[in-house]
């Protein structure tokens, strides 16, 4: 069993999803922005300790912790301040950080307390830090912040369109992320994902827009009350500001979505104006509920639980679902989710309670426990191409793959590629063991293969090509001794 994901209480457990909906908010500190690392000591060795504080447009901060060796990613994360005193609480490991916050806010340090263990650390902001794992030399193609409105919704997304060099027309692509507040990079413990992609594929003639979510960055709206259905008019927006750039063929544009952000594509797909070719990364091949409970069977094994507990877990999360979806009334809903949790464990924390029966009734949890997406695969018409790791906890590709392809060629949809990459993550990172090695500790890549995978598929329904060169009619009849054969040459 692993000491970090230890549950004093198994109700945590009950409720843990990769990808959580933000916690309640907090005040916003400005200072705490970044990408915060440092060490937590066990008895089998040190676990390196990863913390994205990201700034949402409404004054908030979102939080997520890594913990790379431990196979735990973008874990909930709730963040207090007092003046300097900084306390983190991640619910679903029973675990707590109290520090104090240095005077050139570049350091906290404090006391990581974890079920039976007690650790000093430091957790120092790797934000501003340039070494040759983020040194980034001027790239090969312009570069600019663009903002991007959604007339539907009546927000503005913000983010970074990159453009190779020349005149164009170039093909181009939308970047749609996972669930969960992110920024433009899709940024998972200093692993840009979104960020490495965008340069690959413009360095090759394919322009790229990705974008904060709404509510994060610089861009407007609330993402703790948007559902998958308003994200995808975020993503349509994006390809329709891409159609209307005169530097772009806009009957080239495509969608490139990630986990939650691969059916938001499938869903724009779905519907009027569908991009023009789809790359679908983890998307979901199976009902939403079923995504949540599985993902839920492998947090439990990872922490070593048998299979009764599996059993009542699974039984109790049922229970939990049942009661949200038979109580509309969020109020109402939120007063019976917390006294069944309450019944499984009279100490728990207040505040704690509140924010889980607020994340089990919010829109997105409400859309997505009801979530289908072989409803829509039918109706997509364009070619897409489908890409899953073996080793996703997340999205299982030996579950999703078959469900997405079989979705997708119900109606004929014979431009469908369907590839299950060895050894790729959630993130499509590489294995580990195939990670380069810069300044003296392994760098998370992207796996090759995907990128080559991506490049080519986009690169296929993005060709366009040239005029074809016709001869001279009355130039070839003088060469010909005045046959008059005309000849035409296509490339």
């Amino acid at each position: 069993m692993k000491i970090f994901l230890r549950i004093q209480l198994v109700f945590c457990l009950l409720l843990a999803v990769a990808e959580a909906v933000a916690a309640p908010p907090v005040k916003a500190n400005s200072s705490l922005d970044g990408y915060w690392k440092g060490l937590f000591r066990v008895p089998s060795g040190t676990w390196d300790l990863a913390l994205t504080i990201v700034p949402l447009s409404n004054g908030t901060l979102h939080a997520t912790l890594d913990v790379p060796s431990q196979q735990i990613s973008r874990m909930l994360t709730k963040v207090e301040v007092r003046g300097s005193e900084v306390t983190l609480r991640i619910p679903e490991a029973g675990s707590r950080f109290v520090g104090q916050l240095s005077a050139d806010k570049k350091k906290m340090t404090g006391v990581w307390y974890q079920p039976g263990i007690k650790a000093n650390v430091v957790l120092e902001n790797h934000i501003t830090k340039l070494t040759a794992a983020n040194f980034r030399a001027k790239p090969p193609y312009r570069e600019e912040e663009v903002v991007v409105p959604n007339k539907v919704d009546k927000i503005r997304l913000t983010g970074t369109l990159t453009m190779p060099q020349g005149k164009g027309p170039f093909p181009a692509v939308v970047l749609v992320s996972d669930s969960g507040p992110q920024e433009r990079d899709a940024t998972v413990d200093n692993f840009k994902m979104f960020g490495i992609l965008a340069d690959y594929l413009t360095r090759r003639g394919i322009a790229v827009l990705r974008y904060d979510d709404r509510g994060v960055g610089k861009s407007t709206g609330n993402y703790a009350s948007a559902t998958t259905a308003d994200l995808v008019s975020d993503a349509q927006a994006a390809m329709g500001f891409l159609r209307a750039h005169y530097k772009i063929n806009k009957t080239q544009v495509g969608m490139i979505g990630h986990g939650e952000g691969a059916n938001v594509a499938l869903l724009a797909a779905s519907e009027k104006n569908a991009p023009n070719y789809i790359v679908s990364l983890a998307g979901y091949g199976l009902p939403g509920q079923e995504i949540l409970k599985r993902q839920q069977v492998e947090i439990l094994r990872m922490i070593g639980a048998n299979p009764n507990q599996v059993l009542n877990a699974l039984k109790f999360h049922q229970q939990m679902l049942d009661v949200i979806r038979q109580t509309p009334d969020n109020n109402l809903a939120r007063a019976k989710v917390s006294a069944m949790m309450r019944i499984g464990n009279a100490d728990m924390d207040f505040s704690m309670l509140h924010a889980r029966a607020n994340q089990l009734t919010s829109p997105w949890y409400r859309y997505f426990i009801d979530f289908d997406p072989r409803s829509s695969l039918k109706k997509v018409k364009c070619p897409v191409m489908v890409l899953n790791g073996t080793n996703d906890l997340l999205v299982a590709a030996n579950k999703n793959l078959p469900a997405l392809q079989k979705g997708l060629k119900t109606n004929g949809n014979r431009s469908v590629f369907v590839s299950k990459l060895i050894g790729a993550n959630h993130w499509f990172q590489s294995d580990p063991d195939q990670w380069p090695i810069i300044d003296g500790r392994q760098q998370a890549t992207f796996a090759p293969k995907a990128l080559e995978l991506i490049h080519d598929w986009v690169e296929q329904y993005s060709y366009t090509p040239p005029p074809a060169k016709t001869t001279n009619p009355r130039k070839l009849a003088a060469t010909k001794g005045g046959k008059g054969v005309a000849a035409s040459v296509a490339h």
